[in-house]
């Protein structure tokens, strides 16, 4: 089983928190697109042998494409690969974008989930971020699509905002809630360098909640899912029972996946590549060959590592008997003092067959994992 995720670089405005490789100008937008044709036809024999259960559409903004685009990009995957006959096929979208007619227009592309970017229901933090929606558009697209006729849809939120109140907060999950979608992945601002808010935090200016504020929202979003029958699976990620992304768990068990487009990785066969992240260079060198930029295979620590960091922050933890059988550590006598000091501060729960975070310990998801890692001496 295997993913194609395709990489759609181009935005109509430039998020202030944004990092992904995006450009705001479309002028490279055909020769991208031809790109991405060509690369999928030049890498079929990457993955021949298996199944794409998955397609993910990211940018980006995939959903400032035309239907007609769209249906070109999924055909190329239709024609080179072997596409499960049922396959999730997953659409990033911006609330602005989404109308009826568009939204069945999907629909009969064979799109069945979709990744709504909401990020807020508050008009002064959707103008704060530099998003292209407001308020308003935030609760109707969703409706919109569901009354179209897609049920599987995740919604995007960021905590962390800074001046943002407890009671703020709590409104803003009220108004996710009540949109009744099965999906809501959440993720913590956090201030890139090359961002407008990292450019504007270097100058001095405070863009972040402090790390108490951000817990505190944290809990509070756990919880309040809770209440609601949405539980988390992975730290970021919160879902219905049987509404978890295939694309992702593909990525946190380790799975195969293509990456196509400027600045996509790829993981085929324990080797990581990625392509250039460069909307012209790309076009110009899926010409010339693969647009790969570089590429590393892992070896058996990295690969330990990065099992450690994925499935420390999912809901089942790590497998103490499967990480010796697979990479030879005994984590109860490699990292006997460390397991015992968050054992005793109640940040890990340790069983015979898991060590999983607490709900505390989630919230020291990467230093608990990066104290787990071996070293390459």
């Amino acid at each position: 089983m295997a993913g194609v995720y395709i990489h759609i670089p181009f935005c109509r405005k430039a998020c202030h928190y944004c990092d992904f490789h995006f450009s705001t100008s479309l002028k490279t937008k055909d020769s991208v697109l031809n790109g991405i044709h060509l690369e999928a036809l030049q890498r079929k024999e990457s993955i021949a042998d298996q199944e794409i259960k998955t397609i993910y559409l990211g940018g980006g903004t995939p959903s400032l494409l035309s239907s007609s685009e769209l249906e070109n990009i999924l055909d190329a995957i239709h024609t080179h690969y072997s596409v499960s006959s049922t396959p999730e096929i997953t659409l990033e979208a911006n609330p602005e974008d989404i109308t009826d007619a568009v939204v069945k227009s999907w629909i009969n592309l064979g799109i069945n989930r979709l990744s709504i970017g909401v990020q807020s229901f508050n008009e002064d933090i959707l103008t704060w971020m530099n998003r292209s929606h407001n308020s308003t558009q935030a609760s109707s697209s969703v409706k919109t699509a569901q009354n179209a006729g897609i049920s599987n849809i995740s919604i995007d939120l960021i905590y962390g905002v800074p001046h943002r109140t407890p009671k703020d907060w709590m409104n803003e999950l009220k108004s996710a809630i009540d949109l009744n979608t099965p999906h809501i992945s959440a993720y913590c601002l956090t201030i890139e360098p090359e961002t407008v808010f990292g450019k504007k935090a270097a100058k001095g200016a405070v863009l972040a909640s402090p790390s108490a504020a951000s817990s505190a929202e944290f809990i509070a979003l756990v919880e309040r899912l809770k209440d609601d029958g949405i539980h988390f699976y992975e730290v970021s990620n919160f879902s219905k029972l049987g509404f978890e992304s295939k694309h992702n768990s593909n990525y946190w068990n380790r799975a195969d996946y293509l990456g196509l487009g400027p600045g996509a990785h790829s993981f085929i066969d324990g080797t990581r590549s990625w392509n250039i992240s460069n909307n012209a260079l790309y076009a110009k060198g899926v010409k010339t060959g693969l647009p790969v930029s570089q590429s590393e295979t892992l070896s058996s620590i990295d690969s330990y590592n990065e099992y450690i960091m994925t499935n420390l922050r999912r809901r089942e933890g790590i497998n103490p008997k499967l990480i010796t059988a697979n990479y030879g550590v005994t984590l109860s006598q490699n990292f006997k003092d460390i397991l015992t000091r968050y054992e005793a501060s109640k940040d890990l729960l340790i069983a015979e067959n898991s060590i999983k975070l607490t709900q505390n310990g989630f919230l020291l998801a990467d230093r608990i994992a990066s104290d787990l890692f071996l070293t390459h001496d």
